[in-house]
């Protein structure tokens, strides 16, 4: 088995497939594409709009009491 940072990024998704399928069965695998699918819009746009005003202390601080 070639090291997860060696693969591909075709590579990698087709093992994390084969990975979900075996442990969720084919319709655990069909239900997590579905509910994983790309969504629309500009997310860096978006976030840039939402995140313009916050300083970096308060970044850090949203950082700190989400974990």
């Amino acid at each position: 088995m070639v090291a997860i940072d060696q693969l591909t990024d075709e590579q990698f998704e087709r093992h994390a497939l084969e990975l979900l399928q075996r442990e969720l069965g084919p319709d655990g695998l069909a239900r997590f594409l579905r509910l994983n699918r790309a969504g629309t819009g500009d997310y860096t746009r978006d976030r840039e709009q939402w995140q313009k005003d916050l300083t970096l202390d308060q970044i850090v601080e949203s950082i700190r009491r989400h974990r």
